[in-house]
């Protein structure tokens, strides 16, 4: 096969429903493109029909390459089996849910060739639940407020790197990657571009308020110490209050004798303090989390087989 200029990369998780028409629509903009492209699904761990259907597609385009997982080990990591396996020189990020539809990535593509090494995205007029709309935007705070990549909306995954930009991040290793961040970071010169944001279809969110809230934990912890650091500077001005509450009762105790009427205040202090201990002691623990992930060198998952023209089976 001619070596492909652009690689389309889509992590599949129970996308039965959507995955023919993604693929009419995908291919109908590469081959108007006219350039030499592969697609690659990652297929990670579906329980539907997913792999069959991913199969059929590939029998009928040979461009098509499929990463197949031996269980779920999340979209990131289904991204980056696929970067350790892409050939272009571009690599787009495609979700499979159709939500970001194929039609605008000559968009990218325009702003890749305009020199450009990772091109972001944003999306305009979000049509997503309301609840999840708003769990996104928290965590595009929380990742505003900690790092210095300044992003628009770090939650849409459909982007272009170079080839360089995706063998450093594939170099780097990381147990816990947030791609559209690391990326970002190590870009010379990033852009970002609004495109379409299409209401599903087919199927449900695979993100529920839940993960979109433990993705902003993960990569607080992640990408910065500032919540630790943010947690001592706390503890240290509690302390202080605290060891002057405590000179000020001995104080009334010397002075004017024992007294019951402080005690519920007393007893709210205390909760309130052995609370605070109980969030740091947490925030602790997802720090030695990532370092106990970083030290076991665990596989970040486990291909059963790639399916292409022709077929190897590995594990990373």
């Amino acid at each position: 096969m001619t070596t492909p200029y652009l690689s389309i990369v889509v992590p599949v998780y129970n996308e039965e429903e959507s995955l023919k028409a993604l693929s009419k629509r995908l291919m109908k903009v590469l081959k108007d493109i006219k350039k030499p492209f592969e697609v690659i699904y990652t297929n990670d761990g579906s329980s539907d029909k997913s792999i069959d259907i991913l199969k059929e597609i590939q029998q009928q385009h040979p461009e098509v390459r499929i990463i197949d997982f031996m269980g779920n080990f999340g979209q990131h990591m289904a991204i980056m089996a696929a970067f350790e396996n892409c050939r272009g020189d571009v690599i787009i990020n495609l979700d499979a849910d159709l939500q970001n539809p194929p039609e605008e990535i000559p968009k990218l593509l325009e702003k890749f060739e305009q020199g450009h090494d990772v091109v972001g995205s944003y999306r305009l007029k979000r049509s997503d639940f309301f609840l999840r709309h708003w769990g996104s935007r928290f965590a595009n705070w929380v990742r505003g407020f900690i790092t210095d990549a300044k992003m628009q909306d770090q939650g849409c995954m459909f982007r272009a790197y170079s080839k360089q930009i995706v063998e450093r991040i594939v170099d780097g290793g990381e147990g816990s990657t947030f791609i559209p961040v690391l990326a970002w970071r190590l870009a010379k010169n990033p852009v970002e571009v609004g495109l379409r944001h299409d209401a599903r279809e087919e199927g449900d969110s695979k993100y529920s308020i839940y993960h979109l809230i433990r993705v902003a934990i993960d990569l607080a912890t992640s990408f910065s110490l500032l919540p630790i650091q943010f947690f001592t500077f706390f503890g240290m001005i509690v302390s202080t209050l605290s060891f002057l509450l405590v000179m000020y009762l001995a104080f009334r105790r010397l002075f004017f004798g024992p007294e019951v009427e402080g005690v519920f205040t007393l007893l709210a202090i205390i909760i309130f303090l052995i609370s605070v201990a109980i969030m740091g002691i947490g925030i602790i623990g997802e720090y030695v989390g990532r370092t106990y992930q970083q030290v076991s060198r665990k596989q970040r998952f486990v291909i059963r087989e790639i399916i292409e023209t022709t077929k190897k089976k590995g594990t990373k």
